[in-house]
């Protein structure tokens, strides 16, 4: 943002990756105390509630399916109420809120757009670089949000993109450290006694 000239930033378009919408949440709040957006696009995949009723006033969710974003794989964001609820305290109009759903296709696809421009995208990023790609207008300024590190999803960015990726130094530093993690059984007693003999 801070980058733009100051004359452009009010034709600032973000592009937001959405599942649960939190970060969309987080972003309009920004609006909403004076950050300079124009318009926020909400960028799913295939779990297209949100979409679908921006398109047609119907709220349908779907059964969940599993993606290669599967940190947006949400059917029932449990904060679109508090979008909303920005949107008429605002006066805002939700017609203003760009939309998309890209497919695991074209998540592949975009992924690979953006290492021939020199840019390593995980699937989440992928998606809301297309829903901008193909949403901004001329004289508009684009961000996209890429909220984690491709090695994060290593597998399947490898396998996508033909590629090892390395580890960032901060991970690479603990990636053989031991396991501090206790397995339990789902049930609160056995919680209960593991904490309480804890120092």
């Amino acid at each position: 943002m801070a980058q733009l000239p100051q004359g452009a930033r009010n034709q600032l378009v973000i592009s937001v990756p959405s599942g649960n919408f939190g970060d969309l949440t987080a972003g309009l709040l920004a609006k909403s105390l004076g950050l300079p957006v124009k318009r926020f696009i909400a960028a799913t995949n295939v779990n297209d509630t949100v979409p679908r009723f921006l398109h047609d006033g119907k709220w349908a969710p779907k059964a969940t399916q599993a993606t290669l974003s599967n940190a947006m794989d949400v059917s029932q964001p449990n904060n679109w109420p508090r979008v909303e609820e920005l949107f008429r305290r605002k006066i805002w109009r939700l017609t203003e809120l760009g939309y998309a759903a890209v497919d695991d296709t074209t998540t592949q696809q975009t992924m690979r757009e953006l290492k021939a421009k020199g840019y390593i995208s995980e699937p989440h990023a992928a998606v809301a670089y297309r829903a901008l790609r193909d949403q901004l207008n001329p004289g508009e300024y684009g961000l996209f949000l890429g909220t984690a590190h491709p090695a994060k999803f290593k597998e399947s960015v490898e396998s996508i993109l033909g590629e090892t990726l390395a580890l960032p130094e901060a991970l690479a530093e603990r990636a053989d450290l031991p396991l501090l993690s206790h397995h339990l059984p789902a049930d609160f007693a056995a919680l209960r006694k593991l904490m309480m003999t804890r120092q």
